[in-house]
């Protein structure tokens, strides 16, 4: 829970805050884009909500903080119970963003398919009664896929409640040694007849994402929409092999998706052709080809 005696001095005066105990994951950003921003290695408050649209996401993002630094001078239960409820939060086409992240992850996202052949935890949210029960109305966990080792968060204990598959791969299976199953090696491995796990070593030695329907990338740290860029990105600093990360990233070239759903990041949805056309952009920033 916030503390107003931590209030940071960044943010400006009014109902919502920001205290010191920030670790700066960009959840409240990303929900709440008009109201929070980035200052220094926190976030803030630049903007007091001036609409009831706007009060709805900033409660939204204090639910998701992994590290409870947002509060309020005055709490409006209503809106607060309302926002709680809205999590896990539909994307599209029984895909939702969960919520809750976990500080275990750094506030990474973690999302929820609903499929009629089993439904799928991406990484791990905290672990929560009222997450328990809106998986169970919405028929349960098959599987649970973990991009790589940092996202594990609470996983075990929702593979343990729901009877689920855990998913991981080999390289980062420290994380997870009971795991059910291991991705070994670099080739794609069809799970389901919609979902395929891709291998893409950089940000870690196991690092994987998940395309579902050749619609859908759940990137893990792997790759994101740079809001400020408004292009792809992928990671420049904590990376265990930049020359894997580069194959890796030249790997998806042979996919098709339309979604980019990372762990940090924006996650962002484009036309699969201008998809495509953003991510070749990257490759030729982030390694130009070498003139002789």
């Amino acid at each position: 829970m916030a503390n107003l005696s931590k209030r940071l001095e960044t943010n400006i005066e009014g109902n919502f805050f920001v205290d010191s105990t920030c670790i700066d994951c960009d959840t409240c950003r990303q929900l709440a884009p008009e109201t929070f921003i980035e200052n220094g290695e926190y976030s803030t408050v630049f903007h007091q909500p001036g609409s009831a649209h706007e009060e709805f996401a900033a409660y939204q993002a204090l639910i998701a903080c992994p590290v409870g630094s947002i509060g309020t001078v005055t709490k409006d239960s209503e809106v607060f119970s309302e926002a709680q409820a809205s999590f896990p939060m539909p994307v599209e086409d029984g895909v939702y963003y969960v919520g809750f992240n976990s500080e275990k992850s750094f506030g990474a996202h973690s999302y929820f398919i609903q499929h009629p052949e089993g439904n799928w935890l991406i990484d791990s949210p905290r672990y929560l009664k009222q997450l328990v029960q809106a998986f169970e109305k919405l028929g349960g966990i098959r599987y649970i896929f973990l991009s790589h080792e940092d996202d594990v968060a609470e996983a075990t204990r929702y593979a343990k409640t729901f009877g689920a598959t855990r998913i991981i791969h080999q390289a980062d299976s420290s994380a997870m040694p009971d795991a059910e199953k291991f991705i070994s090696g670099s080739d794609v491995v069809q799970v389901e007849r919609e979902f395929a796990c891709i291998p893409t070593p950089g940000h870690t030695a196991g690092s994987m994402v998940l395309l579902y329907k050749n619609r859908f990338l759940f990137s893990g740290d792997h790759l994101w929409w740079d809001r400020d860029l408004q292009q792809l990105g992928t990671p420049k600093n904590l990376v265990w092999d930049n020359t894997q990360l580069e194959q890796s990233v030249k790997k998806l070239l042979n996919s098709s998706f339309d979604w980019v759903l990372p762990g940090h990041g924006e996650r962002m949805n484009l036309p699969t052709s201008e998809m495509k056309s953003t991510l070749e952009q990257l490759v030729k920033r982030r390694w130009p080809p070498t003139r002789l």
